[in-house]
């Protein structure tokens, strides 16, 4: 069968690539297409646009790009067209994905949507898009089927992908020598996957390392943006020589590091499952923060909170997020107090997120809706 696949971010990919190789081994005539980034093309996957063009986010960020987007849109639909699959799978990336399904089912072909946008959070209105337009959801989240089932649609839990990359990671027994990591104990540093985060996040988190002297730092960059652009914030930050750039291998650096700092999204769970005691920051822009803090109705920013239903991970939002916040908050962290406390709540998260196998399931619901074998 044929299935085109739309990724519009690094997590995106990430999770796309499993799918992929879960629908290549469950169909291994599958021919696959789409929009994702280089993990889905490693994974087999023909990429006709690359994520990395499409990484807008924050409200301001959206309206200044909107001309790009609606090209974009154009571009999505004509592939689409011209590619005719069996099936579009659509991975989280709202903005986009949510104004895209009704028009794909409108031209006749199956939605599958995998990764839930996050209507639970805000925009609740937008179910009905999900109802009128996508065949099958599967949610990753524990508590999406319920919220769901109050709108009277049937969403397939099928657990947290991450699960996933975690149980499948191969440790690379030479990392600190290839990295010229020296003993100390390592704090890592993910300012996010797109420019903008990066941007304004990555400065502040750069003041640490002058305060930390018995800890080394090191900035995990994202594969998709070019180590040029973090060796500039770092230059002009005046942090050269203080802090190792390891692009491409966050999770090759979480399975080292002792503490980590990390910008809310993907990453934040990611360094939750790698059992590494973190803080969770964010800063956008200030009409996006404006607009967000009227729209958005959940009390936490990372994922962890959010599953656990209570502030187990400290956040540093917008203006918290400063120099003199960040150093004491650190601080506290590095205390056997505080890692301990963390320890012991990430393995309550494991628990109620499951068991791995997440990309098998979604692909294995994915072909027996298309064949007729399931509901």
């Amino acid at each position: 069968m044929k299935y085109f696949i739309v990724a519009g971010e690094a997590s995106g990919d990430l999770h796309g690539s499993n799918l992929v190789k879960a629908l290549r081994s469950q169909d291994p005539g599958a021919e696959i297409c789409g929009w994702g980034g280089d993990l889905m093309e490693a994974a087999g996957a023909r990429i006709l646009k690359h994520y990395r063009d499409l990484a807008f986010m924050g409200f301001w960020e959206v309206i200044t790009h909107l001309g790009a987007i609606l090209r974009n849109f154009r571009i999505c639909k004509r592939q689409i067209l011209d590619f005719s699959p069996d099936a579009v799978i659509l991975i989280d990336y709202p903005g986009f994905n949510l104004r895209l399904a009704p028009w794909i089912k409108a031209q006749g072909f199956k939605v599958n949507y995998y990764i839930s946008p996050q209507l639970w959070a805000w925009k609740s209105g937008r179910v009905k898009i999900i109802k009128s337009s996508v065949d099958r959801l599967y949610v990753i989240l524990p508590f999406e089927p319920e919220f769901y089932a109050r709108y009277e649609y049937d969403a397939d839990f099928v657990g947290h992908p991450l699960l996933d990359v975690v149980s499948d990671f191969k440790t690379d027994p030479r990392f600190r020598e290839r990295n010229g990591l020296d003993p100390r104990p390592v704090i890592a540093l993910l300012p996010g996957s797109r420019r903008q985060e990066i941007s304004r996040i990555l400065p502040v988190l750069l003041t640490l390392p002058a305060a930390f002297p018995d800890f080394q730092f090191a900035v995990g960059g994202a594969g998709a943006i070019p180590v040029a652009f973090y060796d500039e914030i770092i230059a002009q930050s005046g942090a050269t020589g203080k802090v190792k750039l390891i692009h491409g291998a966050t999770h090759q650096l979480l399975n080292i590091a002792h503490s980590a700092v990390v910008a809310s999204g993907t990453a934040s769970l990611e360094t939750a499952l790698f059992g590494v005691p973190e803080i969770v920051v964010y800063r956008g822009s200030g009409i996006s923060f404006w607009i967000a803090k009227r729209l958005v109705h959940v009390s936490y920013i990372s994922l962890a909170n959010l599953i656990l239903d209570r502030a187990l991970l400290k956040e540093l939002i917008q203006d918290d997020l400063n120099p003199d916040r960040l150093r004491m908050e650190t601080r506290h962290l590095l205390t056997a107090e505080e890692q301990n406390r963390l320890k012991q709540g990430y393995a309550e998260l494991r628990e109620v997120l499951g068991q791995p196998g997440a990309s098998q399931r979604t692909a294995e619901k994915i072909i027996g809706f298309l064949t007729g074998q399931s509901k």
